[in-house]
């Protein structure tokens, strides 16, 4: 059985907003690839007090806080590794390589134009995508929910998912039309709860499936320049989604909803037991809300999900 490596690596990012990255020595493994910094694990330290101290140790910063990011298991054909990857964005000192190795500032949407490691790539995804993913609920007509949209838009949603089962596809693709020209205009990104032949007709930024809709597919039914969300609700499922290199999944139902009365909530430890090894980014969903951010990502997902808790309500 492959040997286990655990690694603590970290996303630093400065004042500008930029990510540090280092390339790995040409005399090692996978040598001239770009990385995140980090390192391996000592005998009896915590991954959190690792990261602290590879930072100082290769590239002369001092963390001051660090939150985590995400988790991923990647299998070479010689060794297990498990990246514990953490967010840094408060630190003393100015990076350099230590150890003689190049390192670099970069933009966020540069980073595609770096070559990384294969483990390195749910990193990027992740990085790629905000902590919260908002799904379209109702309103009382079409006026009212592009003035829904508009306003969740200004209130800072950048990932949005348009849910609408109860519209014809005609209708459907208005709607979606509408939506786009308002997410384009505000910098978000607009994934359709559709099948992704609606994408010939709307130039969106992705396809979300339903459990129904994931189980049609053995091969990823939308090119690598889309987005490909899924919905989950077991381990089989978020084997399907990982095989179809779905970029983000949605998990629930975490607790229990109004929306589904009845349908036990898995809870916050299976939650974390299920997506442990998941290659990818993992949205918790099901009567969660911003507060729940930080415990969904402490547990290894990617933020929240949910309509209730972005969507604007009416006013009573």
């Amino acid at each position: 059985m492959p040997k286990l490596l655990h690694v603590a690596a970290a996303v630093v990012t400065n004042e500008k907003g930029e990510i540090l990255i280092a390339r790995r020595p040409a005399t090692v493994d996978q040598g001239g690839l770009w990385e995140f910094p980090g390192g391996k694990l000592a005998p009896y330290e915590t991954a959190r007090q690792a990261l602290f101290r590879e930072l100082n140790e290769e590239i002369g910063i001092d963390a001051q806080s660090a939150s985590p990011l995400i988790r991923v298991h990647h299998q070479y054909p010689e060794r297990h590794v498990l990246l514990d990857v953490w967010s840094v964005e408060h630190f003393t000192g100015d990076a350099y390589g230590r150890e003689g190795q190049a390192v670099r500032w970069v933009k966020p949407e540069e980073l595609n134009q770096y070559s990384f490691p294969e483990a390195n790539k749910p990193i990027l995804k992740a990085l790629s995508l905000p902590d919260y993913y908002m799904i379209t609920g109702e309103a009382a007509d079409e006026q009212a929910w592009i003035n829904k949209l508009s306003k969740a838009l200004e209130s800072g949603v950048q990932l949005v998912q348009l849910r609408a089962h109860e519209l014809d596809e005609e209708a459907f693709v208005q709607r979606a039309q509408q939506a786009l020209e308002l997410t384009r205009e505000a910098g978000a990104r607009l994934i359709l709860n559709a099948d992704p032949s609606v994408l010939e007709r709307v130039d969106a930024d992705g396809i979300h499936l339903t459990t129904e809709r994931l189980s049609h597919y053995s091969q990823r039914p939308v090119s690598k320049q889309k987005l490909l969300s899924c919905a989950c609700h077991n381990t089989s499922q978020l084997e399907e989604a990982a095989a179809l290199q779905a970029d983000l999944v949605t998990l629930s139902p975490v607790q229990e909803t109004e929306s589904h009365p009845g349908v036990e909530a898995i809870g916050w430890q299976k939650f974390n037991e299920l997506i442990e090894k998941l290659p990818v980014p993992v949205y918790a969903l099901g009567g969660l809300g911003r507060a729940d951010i930080r415990r969904a990502k402490g547990l290894g997902g990617q933020g929240v999900a949910g309509i209730r808790a972005f969507w604007p309500q009416e006013k009573a």
